[in-house]
Parts: structure tokens; sequence; C-alpha cells
């Protein structure tokens, strides 16, 4: 901040060993009641307030925020922001509220909600994928949670953008079998995989075979998740660096690139693999037919 008047003799009060003290008792705890985390919130934000509160004094006597460097001014203004929105939301008795703020330098993040027993709440990109030929293809990324049903028809319509027509059949997850993407799908032949809408066929064959097709295709959509694996494994998706969302959506891009490169860094080896053998038993048949009678040619 700026100067300030010689009036402000004294410092502004700041509890934070306080603040810290009735984090952690709440922190520590293994599964803390819902009234003990809502009393935690509003001492919580009892600190933030008398934080904000001793800012606006300052500004009062003279203290001018654009002396403030860039980073100290927006996490400033997130403060701010997260204060509003906290106190939005233990007045309403609400859990969810628009554009929520989790992390002061990194504004752009949002939780989003997954219900899985190891984390209920992930924080960080949402990425839709899809693979043609043993090629990951990214085609959106947001920070926004968001329905992964909708990217079907954009997908599919981008495949027909590429190659000219509509694939054959899309294996993707149960989330995606909606009735708008399954009228989609049959207008243009695409058969997608799921399970069958109205009652099962009298017919026992017929349902077999549908139980074997379901299965096939389940087996083709694990390619995905393997992706994923793999991704987070070896081409460090799950662990992003980049601050900017600019940042990280280049990271992301780039961890799809490389995986791409290497698949077609093996189906090169593979070919030439494949050359070399042939030019080998080649050579080897060649050699057997020029070779004179009655000697003897060693055996590969």
């Amino acid at each position: 901040m700026g100067p300030v008047q010689k009036s402000q003799t004294t410092s502004p009060r700041y509890d934070r060993g306080l603040a810290r003290a009735h984090f952690l008792r709440v922190a520590k705890q293994k599964r803390p009641r819902r009234r003990k985390v809502k009393a935690a919130i509003k001492h919580q934000l009892g600190y933030v307030r008398q934080n904000l509160k001793a800012i606006d004094a300052l500004i009062g006597c003279g203290a001018r925020l654009s002396e403030l460097k860039r980073h100290w001014w927006q996490k400033l203004l997130a403060c701010s922001e997260l204060e509003r929105q906290q106190g939005l939301l233990l007045a309403s008795q609400t859990n969810s509220i628009p554009d929520r703020l989790v992390n002061l330098v990194q504004t752009h993040i949002r939780p989003m909600v997954r219900g899985k027993a190891r984390a209920a709440v992930e924080f960080g990109a949402k990425i839709s994928v899809s693979v043609q030929n043993g090629f990951p293809f990214l085609h959106r990324i947001s920070w926004n949670p968001y329905n992964e049903g909708e990217d079907l028809i954009a997908q599919a319509e981008k495949y027909k953008l590429d190659t000219g027509s509509y694939p054959e059949r899309i294996c993707a997850d149960r989330i995606y079998i909606t009735a708008k993407n399954r009228h989609f799908c049959t207008r243009n032949g695409i058969r997608l995989s799921g399970k069958r809408l109205g009652r099962p066929p009298k017919d026992p064959d017929v349902t077999t075979a549908h139980k074997h097709q379901l299965r096939s295709d389940q087996a083709r959509r694990n390619e995905v998740e393997g992706v994923f694996g793999s991704g987070k494994r070896k081409y460090s998706l799950d662990l992003i660096m980049a601050r900017l969302p600019a940042g990280a959506e280049s990271s992301i891009s780039m961890a799809f690139v490389v995986m791409c490169a290497e698949k077609v860094l093996r189906l090169l080896r593979l070919f030439f693999v494949l050359l070399f053998g042939w030019i080998y038993s080649f050579f080897m048949a060649w050699s057997a037919i020029r070779a004179p009678e009655g000697i003897c040619k060693p055996c590969f």
C-alpha cells in the first residue's frame, strides 16, 4: 500500500495464530459433524471480515491500493469475493454457488463433484477425449463442470469432417447414452453401445448376442480409461504445475501430442521390424536356392 497518515499509529489487529488454531481443531478430525464445520467456517469468515475492515480503515487513512503489486491485488480481490460467496452460502443454507472459488491464486479452478469413494470432489480441468484407431484425441478442456453427454454429437461431426463419413460405431460410457444421442446415432447409421430401450426381446438367442456385443463394446471402451491411466502415470496429467489456465491447457494438450507421437513411433518400429524380417527371410531363401548341392546350410 501507499503511505498512511501519521494519525494511524497502531498496526491493524490480526489473529492469525488464533484462526490457525480454530482451523486445525476441526481439520484434524476424521469426520467432523456438519454443525462443527459450519461453526468453523463462521469463525474463519469472522477473521477474514476483520482483516478486510482493517484494510478499509487503512484506505480511509490515506493508503492507496494502487501501490500493491499485481499478485497481491489479485489475492485481495479473491479474498473479498471468497468472503462474499461463503457468507451467501451460510445465509442461504445451500452448498453450491456459481463460480465458486477454491484457490486464491488459481481463481479459475472450480470444484467438481464426482461421487467417488476416494475423492467425492475433484479439482482441475475436465477434458473430453476420444480414441480413434488407437490414437487419443483431445476435444474439450473446461474448468467448469459440465455434462459429458453433450460432447458426443460434436465429436461425431468432427469425425465426419476429418474422414468424410460418420463412424460405424461409438463405444461410449453410460452418461453418453441419452435419448438425444440415440436419435442422432440412429438417424446417421451409427451403432451406439448400450442397453436397448424398452422390454428385452423374448428370443433368448437375440438376448445372448446382444450381451456378447455389449461385452465387446465395453472391452473397446476400456481403451479410453487406459489413456487416462497412462496419461496420469507416464505423461504427468495428474501433476500439472502451471498456474495460469493457458499454461495448464498447453501442458495438457502437449501430453496428448506426445501420446500420439509415441504411438506413431511404435508403429514405425513395428513396420521396420516386419520389413527387416521379410528381407532377411527372402535373403535366406535366395541363398538356399543359389547354394550348390552337397553344401549344408545352417538352419535358423
